[in-house]
């Protein structure tokens, strides 16, 4: 039975910490809804009502371009182990790029990643749990190294390149601002 609360309560931040993994989704206000995968030791709870990734370079930025245009965030856990369960967070969001005032402040949580672009900001207005009984066992082996490599390969001037390439706009055409101040 799925239970709602309105912030992130202490274990439930536990259940976080203990995911390799997790999913973003994002919709424009007509256009396509993006789910992302996630992992990297990229996320991070702030407080029991904001939590934050480090968004890497990928083959595109839908989620910046649908949180410009609508706002809506979903983020989704769940675990793979032997206790099942599953936790969205539901709320709006936000982008930080470097250039923000406030990049810094958030950046402190993250450690540094090659290729890193953004920080997505969800500001919590509901949390919600349920059972996860049909979610499959699965067991961690480890980070893929391969975007890492890929991005230390391109060089900073490569990712920028790139970014102007693949990075602008979505699959809808919406911008993503990446590279406006």
């Amino acid at each position: 039975m799925a239970k709602f609360y309105s912030e992130l309560r202490e274990d439930l931040q536990n259940f976080i910490k203990e995911q390799q993994i997790f999913f973003t989704a994002t919709a424009p206000r007509q256009g396509r809804i993006n789910l992302s995968p996630k992992g990297m030791d990229t996320f991070r709870c702030l407080d029991p009502k904001t939590v934050a990734y480090l968004d890497l370079t990928g083959s595109g930025n839908e989620t910046a371009a649908h949180l410009q245009d609508d706002g809506r965030l979903t983020i989704m856990f769940c675990s793979f182990t032997d206790k099942p369960l599953i936790l969205r967070l539901y709320g709006q969001g936000r982008v930080i790029r470097p250039v923000a005032p406030e990049w810094d402040t958030f950046y402190t949580h993250f450690n540094s990643l090659p290729g890193q672009r953004q920080i997505i900001v969800l500001d919590i207005e509901s949390v919600q749990t349920s059972c996860g009984y049909g979610v499959p066992l699965y067991e961690f082996q480890g980070e893929r190294e391969t975007l890492v490599k890929w991005s230390e390969k391109k060089g900073e001037q490569g990712i920028y390149e790139y970014w102007q390439a693949k990075n602008i706009q979505s699959i809808d055409g919406l911008p993503t601002h990446l590279l406006s101040d």
